[in-house]
């Protein structure tokens, strides 16, 4: 397990300030959202469930993550989060956006990193990029 849990209560320093403005009715909000949203991250898949009553589900295998990006961006350095964005070659799930981590988005990147090759190799996955094969 590399991560499990929900987003941050407030994921930016906008947020708090937000709070503070309409009196505490924004933080009713941000829980409410925050609660219907669940990340859990393994070294095999990560999976994201929405929703308080329906459920939905959407799940990627880090062996098909292609790409990654770490935002934290100033307002969410306030506050200690930050977001994590993951391109994939899966047809159903292209890109995965993982927002308002409330943990070193960091180490998480570097720890799903490393998983993601050790599964690649373990199946026996190659990624080749298209543009260096074209024939001219």
């Amino acid at each position: 397990m590399l991560f499990d849990g929900h987003p941050a209560l407030f994921c930016s320093f906008g947020q708090v300030l937000l709070g503070i403005i309409t009196l505490g009715i924004a933080v009713l909000v941000f829980s409410w959202k925050r609660k219907a949203l669940h990340y859990r991250i393994t070294t095999q898949r990560v999976v994201i469930e929405y929703g308080l009553f329906s459920k939905r589900m959407d799940q990627l295998d880090v062996y098909r993550i292609i790409d990654y990006t770490v935002d934290i961006p100033f307002g969410q350095r306030l506050v200690g989060t930050g977001n994590l964005i993951l391109k994939s070659m899966d047809q159903t799930t292209p890109e995965l956006r993982l927002i308002g981590l409330k943990t070193d988005v960091r180490g998480l990147y570097e720890n799903l990193r490393r998983a993601t090759e050790l599964e690649k190799q373990r199946r026996g996955v190659r990624v080749v990029d298209a543009e260096s094969h074209n024939v001219r």
